[in-house]
């Protein structure tokens, strides 16, 4: 059955009211580029003056895109949505941290969310980046090339170690792990890493996706090459699709730097690419497993009607919707309630770890076109039914 993202009724059924209007005005607030610009600045500079804006950031957009600060709030928000045949994607919000002692207190979180997830069917992934356990300056190191020294050497291989033992762990509690894809300069070695892991893991069933991200113009011919790769080495690619987060970032550094941007010209050329990923996808199932992260109700529907069209369960294990807690909620509900795989990306952490995610999704929702109106839209449309 294919899903009718227009329905609010089944988008909105676990909101309250309350929560209802306290979304709208934020999405509302989000859809002014200076209104943002200005309180993403504010934030930034309490932040760093240590002003007590916790409480502000926590009931603003911290309770609209993060499941807590805790793993248990965020598996009593996994409780809520699950009840609506949502699954969960536990994401333990650090990142961009710099010391081996951070890197290592960051592991037995993931593995206390295996865990817990492992206990929980409605929480079947966790995810992680590589930059919550490697320095950066030492993954860009390694993506340029250069000849590493024996203590840069034993660096890598802890960093090796570390999420060998989180994938490890994960696969033997049959929790699926989303490595996400991290800046085009550092990219490398994460593919390299994430290669390895799908290589010891994903024999029989996938335990380890990479990420793909559709906006950089070289990413359809890597997905072929991984699919390519993993099914001449004997193991299933698991392939998680994205557009990408790190535009600006990218194209700046590329003026600056003078090399040509990894990223699409127009937004069309990722649309383009990122449907032709999700049809190859589809195509190949038999060596992969996919992974369909997009807000764009397009895409989705591309698989969908494939499945359809092709006789593929909904509930085969080899294709997963996703979508990211507090964002499109129409599209994750109402396939959820055709019957397909769906997950929610549930950031958690504390308040001061999460803000860089925080900061994404705000600047996310003001620069995507169409992204903040289409929300408005659909939320407007289910208070008005509800007569609020």
């Amino acid at each position: 059955m294919l899903p009718e993202f227009e329905n609010t009724e089944i988008a909105f059924k676990y909101r309250s009211d309350k929560e209802l209007k306290h979304a709208r005005f934020l999405f509302s607030s989000m859809g002014s580029p200076m209104l943002t610009s200005i309180g993403m600045k504010m934030t930034k500079l309490a932040i760093s003056w240590k002003l007590p804006v916790k409480g502000l950031i926590k009931s603003t957009l911290f309770d609209q895109f993060c499941g807590g600060e805790t793993m248990d709030e965020a598996a009593a928000t996994a409780a809520v949505i699950g009840k609506y045949g949502v699954s969960t994607i536990l994401d333990y919000g650090v990142e961009g941290k710099e010391s081996e002692s951070e890197f290592d207190r960051a592991v037995p979180e993931f593995i206390k969310a295996i865990k817990y997830a492992a206990k929980n069917s409605n929480i079947p992934f966790i995810s992680l980046k590589i930059t919550g356990f490697a320095r950066f300056s030492l993954l860009e190191k390694i993506h340029a090339g250069a000849t590493l020294g024996a203590d840069e050497q034993g660096e890598w291989k802890r960093i090796y170690d570390r999420v060998d033992f989180i994938c490890k762990t994960a696969a033997e509690n049959n929790i699926m792990v989303l490595i996400d894809a991290e800046e085009s300069w550092v990219q490398k070695p994460v593919d390299d890493v994430t290669d390895a892991m799908m290589e010891q893991y994903n024999k029989k069933k996938v335990f380890v996706f990479n990420t793909f991200q559709m906006y950089r113009h070289d990413r359809l011919v890597f997905l072929q090459q991984s699919t390519e790769r993993a099914a001449s080495r004997g193991y299933l690619l698991g392939a998680k699709l994205v557009r990408g987060a790190y535009m600006e970032k990218e194209r700046n550094r590329a003026a600056e730097m003078g090399y040509k941007s990894p990223i699409q010209a127009t937004k069309q050329d990722t649309d383009k690419d990122y449907n032709a990923a999700v049809t190859y996808c589809m195509e190949h199932l038999a060596n992969l497993a996919v992974f369909i992260g997009t807000h764009n109700e397009q895409s989705c529907l591309i698989a969908a009607k494939y499945m359809e069209g092709h006789k593929i369960p909904a509930t085969t294990d080899r294709v997963y919707f996703s979508q990211l807690y507090g964002m499109s909620d129409n599209i994750s509900f109402n396939l959820a309630n055709s019957g397909y795989h769906v997950a929610k990306y549930l950031p958690y952490g504390p308040v001061n770890d999460v803000i860089p995610y925080l900061m994404r999704r705000a600047q996310e929702n003001t620069s995507v076109a169409g992204q903040t109106g289409r929300e408005l839209t659909l939320l407007d449309k289910e208070i008005k039914r509800r007569g609020l």
